[in-house]
């Protein structure tokens, strides 16, 4: 049955925009080339039309892998920490743009050395130093009043009430709640609302058609999905900017995102977040990062090698099968810290006091060293520096048939150190819950996987990982 939505022009949903873009734009490519030019006279060199290449690849390359990172996008509710590590990383990639293209091109010694360096760290400085600047400028416009929206939420349901305690707790973003509007009695709702109330919703239609509200979010369930339609009809005669918030169930299990087959909108629920550029993203961050550490790991292995080989049978790595991305089946390395090697259909965790454990394999599971033949697998492509941690298949076998959501933590490569070990949830799971709880964290990790995420959690795993009393 058509409905009267049903009549009007299929459209496509299109990412968060910052209406301060094109003046970010404008302003990092300015500082960019100017930087340059005035680190070149800093040193007496002459500007020539070499130098304001190099000044146009480094302005032309951070533009479009900005737009990469979405660090364009508005950050109203976002956290600065997060734009200035997006900034060092645009920034970091476009100086290996401009030293592939010195490298590519022999012009190397054309150029002062002290210059580039200098223009190099001065960017970066002042990229990050112009946005901290104008977010005060920002922050301090809105509490007088300016830049601000006042938004309304239509539906006084659970994630109405979370939207709103976001907003909430997130004053400096700009947004103002100011009511709430439902159908439903009083008596029935959040009494904690009460004062954001201001009625039902069709006075709340009423009254952003009177434009005392600049937002409206309407929160109703999705099986209400004909009384939406009919919200969206009638606030088609506003000027209010609308927002429909999808069920927290569905958007929330996985990286959700919106798509579309032909004009038809959908929403991923389940869904890989390391997709095309981002893939290539995640798999640079591993090559750079195994590269690193193996190559500061190389003699500490040997020596370890040698120590399982003089201290007990058996040989130095064990192998085992794990599920890997998608759940294809990957051989994972580990530093022998047994005296068995099961492989089998059944395979019995470790536990506190366990006498397979080896003297050395003691120290190695408490340390997280048994664990460093696993770069290899990263180098090879089987896994990631961070991620969920694979478990052995007899044991996703056994869970995946009590643990809800349990395979979706295959989504992604499986990791050597992830979001639910630096959170304590590692070792034995002994319980139904204790393995609950991990794979919460892992799901958690995937829903709101960026770089900015994986940089906490290496440096979490530095200082929370070694000698962790939950590793045995």
């Amino acid at each position: 049955m058509e409905t009267k939505l049903d009549t009007q022009k299929s459209g496509s949903v299109k990412n968060n925009t910052n209406k301060f873009a094109a003046v970010y734009r404008l302003v990092d490519i300015i500082l960019i080339q100017t930087l340059l030019y005035l680190s070149v006279s800093v040193y007496s060199q002459n500007y020539t039309i070499s130098y304001f290449t190099l000044s146009l690849i480094g302005s032309v390359g951070f533009a479009l892998i900005a737009e990469s990172f979405a660090l364009y996008r508005s950050w109203r509710a976002g956290f600065f920490n997060q734009v200035v590590f997006y900034t060092i990383v645009c920034w970091i990639f476009s100086s290996l743009l401009v030293l592939t293209y010195l490298f590519v091109s022999k012009t190397t010694a054309d150029y002062s050395r002290f210059s580039l360096l200098l223009w190099t760290f001065s960017t970066l400085i002042l990229l990050i130093s112009w946005r901290f600047c104008f977010q005060l400028f920002l922050m301090a416009m809105r509490r007088k009043g300016f830049n601000t929206r006042n938004i309304v939420i239509f539906g006084l349901s659970e994630k109405g009430i979370r939207l709103a305690k976001e907003v909430m707790d997130n004053p400096a973003s700009g947004y103002r709640l100011a009511a709430f509007y439902d159908d439903r009695d009083k008596e029935r709702l959040d009494e904690d609302y009460h004062y954001y109330l201001r009625g039902n919703i069709a006075k709340g239609i009423e009254n952003v058609k009177k434009n005392k509200y600049d937002v409206v979010y309407v929160t109703l369930p999705i099986l209400a999905q004909t009384r939406i339609q009919d919200i969206l009809y009638a606030l088609g005669d506003s000027t209010a900017t609308v927002h429909v918030v999808p069920d927290l169930f569905m958007y929330c299990l996985m990286h959700g995102e919106m798509s579309h087959v032909g004009n038809i909108q959908t929403i991923s629920v389940y869904d890989n977040p390391m997709k095309g550029g981002l893939a290539v993203v995640k798999r640079l961050e591993d090559l750079i990062l195994a590269s690193a550490i193996m190559t500061l790991i190389t003699i500490p292995m040997l020596v370890i090698a040698v120590w399982i080989k003089c201290t007990s049978k058996g040989p130095i790595i064990f192998k085992q099968d794990r599920y890997g991305l998608n759940g294809r089946k990957i051989r994972m390395w580990k530093f022998r810290s047994m005296t068995v090697t099961e492989n089998d259909a059944v395979v019995t965790q470790a536990k506190k006091g366990d006498t397979r454990i080896t003297k050395v394999g003691a120290f190695l599971r408490r340390t997280s060293l048994d664990e460093l033949p696993q770069f290899i697998n990263v180098l090879k492509g089987d896994m990631s520096v961070i991620g969920p941690r694979p478990h052995a298949v007899a044991h996703n076998e056994e869970y995946r048939k009590i643990v809800d959501f349990y395979m979706l933590r295959h989504k992604v490569k499986p990791g050597i150190t992830g979001w639910a070990q630096v959170n304590g949830a590692r070792g034995e799971t002994e319980t139904v819950d204790k393995m609950k709880i991990r794979i919460e964290y892992d799901l958690e990790y995937i829903r709101n996987w960026s770089l900015w995420l994986d940089f906490k959690i290496i440096i979490f795993t530095v200082f929370r990982s070694f000698n962790d009393k939950n590793a045995y």
